[in-house]
């Protein structure tokens, strides 16, 4: 089955063939005594400490960060770098008092969006015999169609081999300057994700909540008082303002609240199970990737079956990753059905965020990690997550570990109509 390749992946064997093209016009470069292999390992070191700094835009300082580095690895007289306007961010290396000279040609560059090419003997250099400079190329940097400054490369022979080199150096700066906007796109959509997991917090269990707790004011005020304590805790916790990830231990404690809220409401017509493994309580998930398929369940499972039902919660350690589960034995629904309505639930809101966050898990973790789902008419529906205990780049807020639940034992046994990974 082919595989499609995603845009960050794209991205980096762009990446990659610009430095192997620096490879091979490096090589070519060198003595004969010296080693190919010591080229590659210089020109990766090189790349390595100029890239990280990149991926946060084209600032002053990241761009002295590269500059430095640039001129290492090309051995070339200077290295500079402006910003989309032409103006000067850094220079690295001789040559400087011939910037002035070079900046109708950098605004040719610019605005044309072109390379130049500018040879010293068509300057003005009042010291042409010992003067280092003997060629320039300057060539936009352009990501995502749009010109965000200019790469200056002063070479101290006259070579063609400057010429290239100087193309596979701006198609390597630009490409790690796209990966950087494509992680910052990505952070603004995962923010997104989570508003729209938020606003998708029942208006009805907000009003409800409150409801039940009105009416235990006067009959008993102490469960009152702590019902509204749980109330206050759960919304600061789903609509705190940071983080994009958090532990399992946090997202359980939430989930508790929540639950703590609906059984004052329900009373006998809601139970509870839970059996939580201590060694995943600390594995980081995506912010709100739990309670929404818990408030699915009451609200879609039980809350329109008569005598209600039980919701069951499952994390257990699966090697590598965390298995979790949330199951219900409510009035579930046909299968084919819930699939059609989940292709497009991250947009719509449908099922109270099961479509987001299949979205969300497949972003963060991969296409392997889509959610699993079984239902069928009138034998609920279960919802199964694998969470790697490891990922790059997901990182907590918070790691507080609470107790971990008491084993209740496994919900019925039940058949049911099994999906492939929600899609």
């Amino acid at each position: 089955m082919v595989e499609l390749l995603t845009e960050q992946t794209v991205l980096g064997i762009i990446a990659t063939l610009a430095v192997l093209g620096l490879f091979v016009l490096l090589c070519r470069a060198r003595r004969v005594s010296t080693s190919v292999d010591e080229a590659v390992a210089d020109a990766l070191h090189r790349m390595s400490k100029a890239a990280p700094d990149l991926r946060d835009g084209l600032t002053p300082d990241a761009a002295d960060k590269a500059c430095k580095n640039l001129v290492e690895l090309l051995k070339c007289v200077a290295v500079g770098m402006t910003d989309e306007r032409g103006a000067l961010l850094s220079w690295d290396g001789d040559a400087n008092e011939h910037y002035v000279d070079l900046q109708d040609a950098i605004v040719k560059a610019i605005s044309g969006e072109r390379k130049e090419f500018v040879e010293h003997d068509e300057l003005e250099c009042t010291d042409k015999s010992n003067c280092k400079m003997r060629q320039a190329v300057i060539v936009p940097l352009i990501v995502e169609s749009r010109t965000r400054g200019a790469l200056i490369i002063v070479g101290g022979v006259g070579s063609k081999r400057l010429y290239r080199m100087s193309q596979e150096v701006a198609r390597f700066v630009c490409t790690e300057l796209e990966l950087g906007e494509l992680q910052e796109s990505r952070q603004r959509l995962a923010q997104a994700e989570v508003k729209a997991l938020r606003a998708q917090i029942s208006p009805h269990f907000v009003y409800n909540a409150l409801n039940a707790i009105g009416s235990l004011v006067r009959t008993d005020p102490e469960h009152a008082r702590e019902l509204l304590q749980e109330f206050a805790e759960f919304t600061r916790y789903s609509f705190r303002a940071n983080g994009l990830f958090t532990t399992l231990a946090e997202e359980l404690r939430n989930i508790d609240r929540y639950l703590t809220i609906q059984r004052a409401r329900y009373n006998e017509r809601l139970s509870v199970r839970l059996r939580i493994s201590p060694e995943v309580l600390n594995v980081v998930v995506p912010f709100l990737v739990l309670q929404p398929l818990v408030e699915n369940a009451v609200q879609h499972g039980l809350a329109n079956k008569p005598g209600g039902g039980t919701v069951t919660i499952i994390a257990q350690d699966n090697g590598s990753e965390a298995l979790i589960s949330v199951e219900d034995d409510g009035v579930g629904m046909d299968a084919d059905l819930l699939l059609d309505d989940l292709k497009d639930a991250h947009k719509s809101g449908a099922h109270v965020g099961i479509g987001n966050i299949n979205h969300r898990m497949r972003t963060v973790f991969g296409e392997d990690y889509a959610l699993m789902v079984e239902t069928a008419p009138d034998a609920g529906m279960k919802v199964t997550m694998r969470v790697p205990k490891f990922s790059p780049g997901v990182r907590p807020v918070l790691a507080v570990v609470p107790d971990d639940g008491a084993d209740d034992g496994p919900g019925p046994d039940e058949r049911r109509a099994r999906l492939s990974p929600v899609r």
